[in-house]
């Protein structure tokens, strides 16, 4: 099969993830997996049956020279690049799409599926037109990010952020003529519905996996008193950072912490403000870059792991510090509560953005150690209990049988 992703990179969040790890674990299925990728590329797991092939674009997001050609403008689809880009919008789903159409058609039936990791650009229905069925993987739909944007930027913005996310209406269109859509928990899935119109008899749900033997405790490790950990370092709403430092605001103001987000916001931009604003500076660390191994050493040292997001398909993030053993606090919104399971035996639950009540779970588990080791504990059985690449590979493996033994024709939904 051939695994699309516009942008691979594990670093720059949880699609870059999915692909390393879905690939591996397909291969070790014994399957011949070829990632197509656009730049930042994948980190692939070393071992037999999985290949990358590049496809070069301009880069125009590289944060070392943002909107500038990483290399000369060639062709039609590196100017639509370039125009796109120019125009303020967002060209790399579209772009990458054709590329990767360009790329497959010049080798016909050399893939026997084709799974896009939400790109969903306009060139899948090329490939699909003439070529392999192609299925997608959405982890959400991008207008909950939309919607969510908006409402918090200043009127100045608004015209600017519709145009970046003019891609959401090729998206939902793509979406609902694809062959078939995998997706990642079940409040996913009723939101692909409802935002984007696909049916949901072709939506099949696959929670995603942990690595158990990677994300694991370390028992040896000291937990450092009042440490809590967090993901949620980017500047996007959708991440819950604004919430979570006025919730570490709030629990300062009660007992010494600190708080260590992964992540680098931009120095310009929102949190930085709130961080002069709350007066945090100093107990609050960003660190960017980190390796799995070195997350995991981060996990050990904490007392508490905290997930603010506002929305959140599935939350890679939460499933990884519950196989760590670490106590979760995590907002109750989207699919994460499919992830954590019930409030008060595997992680604490909180509305989304909702700084006090964030702020008193915190509180709580950083006051009560004996609950914080029964949550890492019962968290840890749960993440390797009911979740796994292996399992999520059988899984996408019998969606892939499903559609290459479906009658001719039936994959296009309108």
């Amino acid at each position: 099969m051939a695994l699309l992703t516009y942008r691979g990179n594990p670093r720059s969040g949880g699609q870059g993830v999915y692909v390393r790890r879905l690939s591996r674990a397909l291969a070790d299925l014994g399957h011949e997996v070829e990632v197509l990728s656009g730049p930042p590329y994948p980190e692939l797991e070393p071992g037999e049956g999985v290949r990358l092939t590049r496809l070069p674009s301009l880069d125009l997001y590289r944060a070392e020279a943002p909107f500038r050609p990483q290399r000369p403008i060639r062709g039609p689809i590196d100017l639509l690049e370039f125009g796109i880009m120019c125009s303020a919008g967002f060209p790399e789903p579209l772009t990458f799409s054709l590329r990767a159409w360009a790329e497959l058609r010049r080798r016909r039936r050399s893939v026997d599926v084709v799974h896009d990791n939400q790109c969903l650009g306009y060139g899948l229905l090329g490939i699909a037109a003439s070529g392999p069925p192609v299925l997608a993987t959405i982890h959400h739909p991008i207008q909950v990010d939309r919607r969510l944007e908006l409402a918090r930027a200043p009127r100045s913005r608004r015209t600017s952020l519709r145009r970046w996310y003019g891609f959401a209406r090729m998206q939902a269109r793509v979406a609902r003529r694809l062959a078939h859509v995998i997706t990642v928990s079940a409040a996913a899935r009723d939101d692909i519905v409802r935002e984007m119109g696909v049916r949901r008899e072709r939506i099949t749900v696959v929670p995603n996996g942990v690595d158990a033997d990677l994300f694991r405790p370390l028992p040896d490790r000291p937990r450092r008193p009042g440490r809590v950990v967090s993901m949620a370092g980017l500047d996007a709403p959708i991440k819950g950072l604004e919430p979570l430092l006025r919730a570490f605001a709030r629990l300062r103001s009660r007992r010494p912490a600190e708080l260590v987000v992964v992540g680098r916001p931009r120095p310009d931009g929102p949190a930085a403000r709130l961080l002069d604003e709350l007066q945090l500076n100093g107990s609050v660390r960003f660190l960017g870059g980190l390796s799995d191994r070195a997350l995991v050493e981060l996990y050990a040292s904490a007392e508490a792991a905290v997930v603010p997001s506002l929305y959140e398909g599935f939350s890679l993030p939460a499933l990884e510090a519950m196989a760590c053993g670490v106590p979760l606090v995590a907002s109750r919104a989207g699919g994460l509560p499919e992830v954590t399971g019930a409030d008060g035996e595997t992680a604490l639950l909180v509305p989304p953005d909702d700084p006090d009540a964030l702020a008193a779970a915190l509180l709580t588990v950083l006051s009560d150690p004996g609950l914080g080791r029964r949550l890492g504990a019962r968290g840890r059985e749960r993440a390797t209990r009911h979740f796994s690449w292996e399992a999520a590979a059988r899984a996408t493996v019998d969606v892939y049988r499903a559609v290459l033994t479906r009658v001719p024709g039936d994959g296009a939904a309108c």
